[in-house]
């Protein structure tokens, strides 16, 4: 007994890094992705656009931006080591579809808390849809009996605690939306992810 091969090309997550990439690209060479009045105009969340000018369209976008090189290459690092894995358990639609419910949720999440609290934040960057990623994977691998192709529970853990450490103890840092996007990214899972069925092989007997 064993499961289908998965070792499938993740076209999606390879398209996702590429739209970051080059969108970072483009701001760095129009501008500065470290000044926040230029992100504003060129797509980040601010809330009051969002919330009294109707611009819901930045739940989206700032899901592409990024402030700064650092910023980029810590998220797109971290999407290039775990997207392909739940690319792969969802396939493709199904992943751009969970991706992006996750980047969106976590938005609108860390938007409400600003809102309550009456901060305005400038905000950008991919890791509320990520940590859906790490979410996603999390529950994965929980019903696979604690693996899912080279992925772990333990290492994921390690990773969740490690990400949220090190946003609690930094500046500048959603943490907001890093905790939506990991509780979404477990429930999108739990929604759309199904368990490979075992492929029974025939035995030849001599």
């Amino acid at each position: 007994m064993g499961y289908r091969d998965s070792k499938k090309t993740a076209y999606i997550n390879i398209l996702l890094i590429a739209i970051n990439v080059l969108y970072f690209i483009f701001l760095e060479m129009t501008g500065s992705s470290e000044n926040s009045l230029f992100m504003i105009q060129h797509g980040a969340m601010y809330e009051p656009l969002v919330t009294e000018n109707g611009e819901y369209y930045r739940l989206l976008t700032s899901i592409f931006m990024h402030f700064g090189i650092n910023h980029i290459v810590n998220n797109m690092l971290m999407l290039f080591i775990l997207g392909d894995n739940m690319e792969r358990a969802l396939g493709h639609i199904k992943y751009l579809f969970f991706y992006l419910i996750c980047g969106v949720g976590a938005n609108i999440a860390s938007m409400t808390v600003n809102v309550m609290n009456k901060e305005l934040v400038v905000s950008a960057g991919a890791s509320g849809a990520i940590f859906g990623v790490i979410g996603g994977l999390l529950y994965a691998v929980a019903v696979n009996h604690g693996r899912l192709e080279d992925l772990s529970t333990r290492q994921l853990v390690v990773v969740i605690l490690c990400s949220l450490y090190f946003g609690f103890t930094s500046g500048g840092v959603d943490n907001v939306a890093h905790i939506a996007g990991l509780l979404i990214g477990i429930v999108m899972a739990m929604l759309l992810y199904r368990k490979p069925k075992p492929v029974y092989e025939d035995r030849l007997w001599e």
